[in-house]
């Protein structure tokens, strides 16, 4: 696994580099936004994962975020010492698979790098297409589409959706769709939060939001899609 570290606190970056090659990866090193983005857009094919510093001296790593997830479907993780609710929200809707605020623990870091890797790997790669009656989900674009016309869903709605369909008729409880989504417990979303996201879901794609055909509520279980 080849992971691309932008950190332009030195100290980090060496620190970063020696653990992850001593957890057996490979890595490759930037202090800025100018050497990185030569990479996620011409070296991206070699590149498993991406560490980004959020605050670079020339430039940002959600810019960083935002060339790799138009380009394709790598995992990033935001390092930030900051930790507002904004900023969080920020990066995760652009498309960033965690977010861990500074000073991090080396181990907790490593943990998260494995389970986003995990859920990567456990995506199914030969399908592109996925139907759900009036909705089409085309995995190769990551667009969405309700009777032939584009629904712009923000990368957590996405994320959310895909989780369904690639649960179909299964009933999912909030605590395994929060785990799914997050992949940490309790850091940055509660009940609330994915209230709110699957009322978007639904405002976007059912006809009717308030009488949910597709995005159904088990009573006391949790949620699925199709029977």
């Amino acid at each position: 696994m080849n992971i691309l570290i932008v950190e332009d606190d030195k100290t980090i970056a060496s620190g970063l580099e020696y653990s992850l090659k001593q957890d057996h990866y490979s890595t490759i090193l930037c202090y800025d936004a100018a050497s990185a983005k030569k990479i996620v857009t011409e070296e991206l094919n070699g590149i498993d994962l991406c560490l980004f510093d959020l605050s670079l001296p020339d430039g940002s790593g959600y810019e960083l975020c935002q060339i790799v997830k138009e380009r394709a479907d790598i995992p990033v993780i935001f390092l930030t010492a900051i930790d507002d609710e904004v900023n969080v929200v920020m990066g995760l809707d652009m498309g960033a698979d965690d977010y861990i605020t500074k000073p991090f623990r080396i181990r907790e870091l490593l943990s998260r790098i494995k389970s986003v890797l995990r859920r990567y790997q456990k995506q199914p790669k030969t399908k592109s297409i996925i139907d759900l009656e009036n909705i089409r989900i085309n995995l190769l674009e990551g667009k969405v589409y309700k009777n032939g016309e584009e629904v712009v869903l923000t990368a957590l709605e996405y994320r959310l959706l895909l989780i369904f369909a690639n649960h179909i008729g299964q009933v999912l409880s909030r605590n395994q769709l929060l785990e799914q989504i997050w992949d940490v417990a309790g850091d940055f979303v509660n009940d609330n939060t994915l209230t709110v996201y699957i009322k978007r879901l639904r405002e976007k794609l059912e006809d009717e939001p308030q009488n949910p055909r597709m995005i159904k509520t088990i009573r006391g279980l949790g949620y699925k899609i199709g029977d």
